[in-house]
């Protein structure tokens, strides 16, 4: 992944509200890809991330704000 291409738009310690929010993105044709960094033998530790395209950040927050998770 090409980071100069990617932003940030959501960080949970939950995994299945990352993906939540890759698919609500997608249903608003965003593309994104969520980033698990949590550890595979201490899932507590770590977070997963979801990124999309940097030029569509700015609608991806604002969709994001919308959600209530």
């Amino acid at each position: 992944m090409d980071e100069k291409n990617w932003s940030l738009v959501f960080t949970t310690a939950q995994p299945f509200q990352a993906e939540i929010v890759k698919q609500m993105l997608g249903s608003n044709g965003i593309e994104a890809v969520v980033l698990n960094k949590q550890d595979s033998s201490y899932p507590s530790i770590g977070e997963a991330e979801v990124y999309v395209s940097t030029k569509l950040e700015t609608k991806a927050k604002k969709l994001i704000e919308e959600l209530e998770l």
